[in-house]
């Protein structure tokens, strides 16, 4: 379900919350779908509990999932939050269109890079 990258300088949490919000972005986790406990999936993973305890609490903050006492951590998606992860990744392009303007690349530049990986067939990458 989940592989970490220990070669990735984000910490371990961040690298959960990532994963967890693809997985329900992408529908791969359906609405209402009960999480692995974060016990099973600290030892499934081979870290501590309080990583996965973190991420939890990270995604439930965003509104990724939700907890029901005594019961466990269930996905809460909606639209909304396929809105908040699309203008995460506009924000991300804009601070990438400024730093390569001034590098003293131009749009067009930035545009035929894209289209060309898109017209090769080099299509977005989902791990």
């Amino acid at each position: 379900m989940i592989i970490l990258d220990y070669k990735d300088a984000r910490p371990i949490y961040e690298q959960v919350v990532d994963k967890f919000q693809k997985l329900i972005l992408t529908g791969a986790l359906e609405p209402n779908t009960k999480m692995p406990s974060v016990r099973s999936l600290a030892v499934e993973l081979s870290i501590n509990p309080n990583t996965i305890q973190r991420a939890y609490t990270e995604l439930e903050r965003e509104g990724f999932i939700y907890t029901v006492k005594g019961r466990g951590n269930f996905v809460a998606y909606d639209e909304s939050l396929l809105r908040y992860r699309k203008n995460e990744i506009y924000t991300k392009l804009e601070e990438i269109v400024r730093e390569a303007g001034e590098i003293g690349m131009n749009r067009q530049e930035l545009a035929e890079y894209l289209w060309g990986k898109v017209t090769a067939g080099e299509d977005f990458c989902y791990d």
